[in-house]
């Protein structure tokens, strides 16, 4: 459990963030934004909830929700189209999402752990996830429904023979190029520096593979000046 004023420093640093102002202007409480929030539907989450603790500035509960209700948020971003007031509670979730990341919250750990592996296909095949990847004891975040893509795979492949429809089997490799660029861009936006605060592991499997693309890379364009 956090203290008081580990609590006020993700609050302040949501409420410092520059889209903080743009996606909060006030709150009529007439509820429209959770009223048509599909994940409100199935989950114990409000986007008016997040939009009162914010304005009323509610350091303590805004913490609570942080552990558990903005990981629902399916950022659609239909509260925002809706909003009365021009709030837009997804835009407000995802602040609070990247700011407990990079505080090392175990919630956020928790949530993005089974998309680890995704990320490390998409590192080394180029694809990022291929529907036989989908599997409900994998991503139980993705709700019931899940159960359904992965019962009716097969029979979709073969009614819908759609080409970027790969499988684990049958997934393209990615350009040397292409890969370096790829991590040369997370390197540069920080997703690097946020996945190793979340899985240490993988961020060092990820640095290994990449380092080894890069020299391979190297090699390559060498080969073409000779």
């Amino acid at each position: 459990m956090a203290t008081y004023a580990e609590m006020k420093e993700m609050f302040d640093e949501i409420r410092a963030d520059f889209r903080y102002d743009h996606e909060l202007n006030g709150c009529l409480n007439c509820g429209i934004c959770t009223a048509t929030c599909p994940s409100a539907q199935f989950y114990d989450y409000s986007p008016r909830e997040i939009v009162q603790l914010l304005w009323t500035e509610n350091v303590e509960q805004i913490y609570d929700a942080m552990q558990e209700k903005i990981w629902a948020c399916a950022q659609c971003m239909t509260c925002a189209a809706r909003c009365p007031f021009k709030n837009s509670p997804g835009g407000l979730v995802m602040i609070m999402r990247e700011v407990s990341i990079r505080h090392g919250m175990q919630s956020a750990k928790d949530v993005l752990r089974p998309f680890g592996r995704v990320m490390l296909k998409l590192i080394t095949t180029g694809n990022q996830l291929s529907p036989d990847m989908i599997q409900p004891d994998h991503f139980p975040d993705w709700g019931p429904n899940i159960q359904k893509v992965e019962g009716d795979l097969r029979v979709l492949r073969k009614a819908i023979p759609v080409r970027t429809l790969q499988t684990v089997e049958t997934a393209w490799e990615v350009s040397l190029k292409t890969s370096v660029e790829m991590y040369t861009i997370w390197e540069m936006t920080g997703v690097l520096k946020s996945l190793e605060t979340m899985d240490e592991n993988l961020f060092d499997v990820i640095e290994d593979f990449i380092d080894e693309k890069r020299e391979d890379y190297e090699d390559w364009l060498e080969s073409q000046e000779d």
